[in-house]
């Protein structure tokens, strides 16, 4: 971090007058060892707190906005020291490593009120407290009250300013759960909940005066999205995303954890293991399942782990994310012949650690039932990495979709690599003109779109947009450094699919087929690999009839006589139509002719063929919409 101009005084006891130069932000020092006014931070601290540390002392800004994981623990002592002493909360940490050597820390909840932070130090939190009294009064009539109470660091602030630059305090004001101070929303609704707070707030931000002086502002937020967008957008505020703790500081925490909670010494690996999987997890959650393993004396990264970390994250995010730990891999996935050759190639990209070569995403498009999201499981499974559904994280209330999104993404940028999968995403994830929710769908659209393209997530994030209408898919999501490949699936077209179809969906519902069976089957029929699993289990429960009515054990083999007779019955959907508007979408977005069936490929490779194709597409949307 640079290392700000020296005070003109020499530092000074905590709460002692210090002279000061007007040289701007002088005084950013930490309580780490020796370190005096303008010292960068200790090497063990996290990369947000230098971020902090250098925009302050740049001297552009005096606020700052601290979102994202600001509810987790935070080192707050150097390496080697025992688990309690050693961690802390943000609050903890700003007020004794941030501001350490700072005269005045005084933090402000809507719960706890105004109070002073001064760390372990009582003869520090005495100076404080007589300071403020003097010009607060009795610490009892401290105003809990947010208009009130930012009304009275607002008198602090000017009186401090009226003061003689010597006799002038280093003053830092925490205000933790800000989003309650200056919540998202409107002009009109903000002036019924507290507008004279975001009006301060702003001016502080502005205030030239503020910021030749030392004065810190720190708002702390769980998600960026609820705060109020005038003060979020200010260029004289700095917003710093506070990040899920990354492996090194896992590590870190889980061994001081470990022996604090008794682990023995040679089930230190494990605790170590355990560490490195566990991305995506705080350093809360992480103590639970360390804590939890040594209660019940078994290892930290036993079977039991996968479960715990898949519950915890899960419940973290609100139910916003559900993890599917992949069973099989694209072995299991019958035909498709080239788009699991496709998939198989960057999987083995990704398990070797070349990333640079793997894509952004997939778009996996085709007709209802062709097992859009069995092949993109499977892929996950290929690769052995977890597999996570975005769920529904829309919610009636302003700016919590938002703040849900946002949550869910910063657990994703956390676990990679990871197999994100969206399901229907033609209808979930929006689009930029969407009207009617005061520009919900479009922000959601936007904070996707932006996370997609984030090229530093290459093969550590890999997103599949599952959907039967890609057409109906906003083109930002589709091009290249995003969804890149687009994969279409389609039924079986030609008889070795068809009975590799009926094979699979055998072996999936537990039955046998006999000896040549399925036998030849008419492609006019259109089969999806759903409708192939119907007719399977028609065909089982066709023959445990016959056998019960006939007095025999039930059979485990499906016979020729009972596959016939269930396929006679069995009637295809009757949406024609709809089903080749969504083959030809599939066909018209593909982006390797190689994907295509033959006859596919033929109409694609005519002169005009593709026109013709979107003539048609065209067509048939008129007729199915009207």
């Amino acid at each position: 971090m640079a290392t700000a101009p020296a005070a003109t005084g020499s530092a000074a006891a905590p709460g002692s007058v210090t002279t000061q130069s007007e040289t701007p932000h002088s005084a950013l020092g930490t309580s780490a060892g020796t370190a005096g006014p303008g010292a960068s931070l200790p090497a063990w601290c996290p990369a947000w707190a230098e971020r902090l540390g250098d925009a302050y002392l740049s001297g552009t800004s005096c606020m700052f906005l601290l979102h994202g994981n600001v509810r987790d623990l935070v080192a707050i002592a150097a390496p080697g020291q025992d688990v309690a002493a050693g961690w802390g909360t943000v609050p903890d940490f700003l007020a004794r490593e941030m501001f350490g050597r700072w005269d005045i820390v005084l933090a402000y909840d809507v719960g706890k009120g105004l109070r002073p932070l001064a760390g372990p130090d009582p003869n520090r939190l005495r100076t404080m407290a007589q300071w403020l009294t003097e010009r607060m009064g009795n610490a009892t009539t401290w105003p809990r009250d947010p208009d009130a109470a930012i009304a009275a660091i607002d008198a602090l602030l000017e009186r401090n300013l009226l003061e003689a630059p010597e006799q002038r305090k280093r003053i830092a004001i925490l205000l933790d759960y800000a989003q309650y101070l200056a919540p998202a929303g409107d002009a009109a609704s903000s002036a019924r909940a507290g507008a004279g707070r975001l009006v301060r707030l702003l001016a502080w931000a502005t205030n030239p005066l503020l910021r030749r002086v030392n004065v810190a502002i720190v708002l702390l937020t769980d998600a960026m999205s609820e705060m109020h967008p005038r003060l979020v957008t200010n260029p004289a505020v700095t917003t710093i995303d506070v990040p899920l703790p990354d492996a090194e500081e896992r590590e870190r925490f889980a061994l001081a954890t470990a022996t604090a909670a008794g682990v023995p010494a040679e089930k230190m690996d494990a605790v170590k293991r355990t560490a490195a999987l566990s991305g995506g997890l705080s350093l809360e959650s992480l103590r639970a399942v360390i804590t939890m393993s040594a209660r019940e004396g078994n290892d930290p990264d036993g079977p039991e782990f996968a479960l715990k970390k898949k519950d915890l994250i899960e419940r973290s995010c609100q139910g916003l994310i559900e993890f599917i730990q992949p069973r099989l891999t694209l072995d299991a996935v019958a035909g498709h012949a080239e788009a699991k050759n496709r998939l198989e190639s960057d999987a083995r990209a990704i398990k070797r650690g070349q990333f640079e070569s793997a894509p952004m995403g997939y778009l996996i498009c085709g007709p209802v039932g062709t097992g859009k999201s069995f092949i993109a499981e499977c892929y996950a499974g290929s690769v052995g990495i977890p597999c996570a559904v975005l769920k529904n994280f829309r919610s009636k209330y302003v700016g919590e979709t938002e703040g849900n999104l946002e949550h869910a993404l910063d657990v994703l940028r956390s676990l990679g690599p990871v197999v994100v999968i969206i399901d229907e995403a033609d209808a979930a994830l929006g689009n930029r003109e969407q009207g009617g929710d005061s520009g919900t769908s479009a922000r959601v659209f936007s904070m996707i779109a932006r996370q997609m393209g984030d090229t530093r997530y290459r093969g550590k994030i890999v997103w599949m947009l599952l959907t039967s209408r890609p057409d109906m898919l906003p083109i930002d999501l589709k091009r290249q450094g995003r969804a890149e490949v687009h994969i279409p699936l389609f039924y079986p077209h030609d008889q070795a699919e068809m009975e590799a179809m009926f094979t699979a969906m055998a072996r999936k519902c537990k039955v046998k087929l006999a000896q040549g069976l399925p036998g030849p089957v008419d492609l006019e029929l259109g089969l999806s690999g759903a409708d192939i699993e119907s007719v399977v289990l028609a065909a089982r429960r066709k023959g445990l009839e016959r056998a019960a009515e006939a007095g025999q054990p039930a059979p485990d083999t499906i016979t020729a006589e009972d596959l016939g007779s269930a396929l006679d019955d069995f009637m295809p959907s009757a949406q024609g139509l709809e089903k080749e508007m969504q083959e030809i979408a599939a066909v018209l977005e593909c982006t390797e002719k190689r994907f295509l069936p033959e006859r596919w490929k033929e109409k694609v490779s005519q002169p005009g063929g593709r026109s013709r194709l979107q003539e048609r597409l065209a067509a048939i949307r008129e007729v199915v919409s009207s």
